[in-house]
């Protein structure tokens, strides 16, 4: 029997040999280039916060901070590639509200679980939602649209960008909760809906404020309310849906962002401690507000709850509306 001195020396040892291994994540990381997938093309809203953050990022991780453009089904492309990739913090999702808490209630099968296939790191910002035409046209308002509706139930062309965008859902929303229909026309992306809309082929249509904010600064659009919850700073005169009667219409196209499951907790903490600090540098900061986005860090458990009222209030609106995929 070994003595009980000599068993306690020899625990203790091998703990000690142990601790640097199980510190090691968090003190090593990164090790080479952090990826940060975004599931759109370059040029668009999320390409463009991605590359704040990335630029950002290198002082502070000591290693280069890349985006890795992977577009398609509206987020669930890029979405699977992080899912399946090693969970060792280096490929990280900036994902959108569509293919984490929307896309699971449209696709009739998903290669990965939003809750279960992901860490959580932190919220990065909400996108107020901005409902706009054309100058001529002859309302001021999202009521007096609505009215205008009113006379021609399901003949006014709306655009979006797609069946189950946040776009399209917006749209519902705000159908619903003003008791009108529109023609709904969804497109594949916002540029061509954006080019229909100025070019007159559609009416009306609902997108992220950093989409908008060239066109509304310089007069070509419109802005006739805001899907969400307050106003948007830098369109303090622009008033809310519910402002202007329209209950339960906040559609936020918020993005966040993720790791592999089993990333280990040290390696999501020293990011999110990162991104946090990187959103709150004050150019980084200013950029995001100038180009309509709101800046909303929240702790990685803050997200994780987040994104798990959010799949299920888009859940119920997608059920609710009888919304289905393109």
């Amino acid at each position: 029997m070994i003595p009980l001195r000599r068993l306690a020396s020899a625990v203790a040892a091998v703990v000690a040999w142990l601790l640097p291994i199980t510190a090691a994540p968090a003190q090593e990381f990164p090790t080479r280039t952090v990826r940060i997938v975004v599931a759109f093309p370059p040029g668009g809203p999320t390409d463009f916060v991605g590359r704040l953050l990335a630029d950002k990022l290198k002082a502070s991780l000591g290693q280069s901070v890349v985006v890795e453009n992977k577009p398609g089904a509206n987020g669930a492309i890029g979405a699977e590639y992080v899912a399946r990739a090693e969970p060792d913090g280096h490929l990280l999702f900036l994902t959108t509200v569509g293919a984490v808490a929307v896309s699971p209630h449209l696709a009739a099968k998903l290669a990965y679980d939003p809750v279960k296939d992901f860490a959580p790191v932190t919220l990065v910002v909400r996108n107020s939602t901005i409902l706009v035409v054309k100058p001529e046209t002859p309302v001021s308002s999202a009521r007096e649209l609505a009215a205008l509706a009113e006379t021609q139930p399901g003949a006014i062309p709306f655009a979006s960008t797609g069946s189950g965008s946040m776009t399209h859902l917006a749209l519902e929303l705000f159908a619903a909760a003003a008791g009108v229909k529109f023609l709904h026309v969804p497109y594949r992306g916002a540029a061509p809906a954006l080019t229909d809309l100025l070019g007159g082929q559609v009416r009306a249509m609902f997108a992220d404020a950093p989409v908008l904010m060239t066109h509304i600064r310089g007069g070509t659009l419109k802005p006739l309310g805001v899907a969400s919850a307050t106003r948007n700073a830098v369109l303090a005169d622009v008033p809310t849906l519910a402002e202007q009667g329209f209950s339960n219409t906040i559609a936020e196209n918020w993005y966040g962002l993720l790791a592999p499951a089993r990333t280990p907790a040290a390696v999501v903490a020293k990011l999110h401690d990162a991104v946090v600090a990187a959103i709150a540098a004050p150019d980084v900061h200013e950029k995001l507000v100038q180009s309509g986005a709101v800046p909303a860090p929240t702790s990685s458990a803050e997200f994780g709850a987040f994104l798990r009222d959010e799949l299920a209030r888009w859940g119920r609106v997608v059920r609710e509306r009888n919304i289905k995929e393109d």
